[in-house]
């Protein structure tokens, strides 16, 4: 999952604030150029940025559609733990059977 890596999760936080060049991302980390690339890469691959080439520059943006395609799926699991976790909580609530209890 691309925002499972936190330099991910930070590039994706600092373009929900606007649109950032390339460089200008990776300015604002210790890493290589080329590693902030593969993640970009990644990002945009997830389909959560997109990339206007303007010149020499890569600007990035965060994609609406992408966000909320991640957004539903997020919702769609917590949906699926949310019922989970009420079953465990319903089992878990029963009252013990004494292991000698015969009845």
């Amino acid at each position: 999952m691309a925002l499972a890596d936190p330099t991910r999760r930070r590039i994706v936080e600092m373009l929900g604030e606007g649109a950032l060049a390339a460089g200008e991302i990776t300015a604002r980390f210790k890493v290589s150029a080329p590693a902030i690339s593969q993640h970009l890469k990644a990002l945009k691959a997830a389909g959560l940025v997109t990339v206007e080439v303007s010149g020499q520059r890569r600007i990035y943006r965060l994609d609406p559609e992408g966000l909320d395609a991640f957004e539903a799926w997020v919702r769609q699991v917590r949906g699926f733990w949310n019922a989970s976790l009420d079953r465990l909580e319903r089992e878990l609530g029963k009252p013990e059977e004494s292991e000698g209890d015969t009845r």
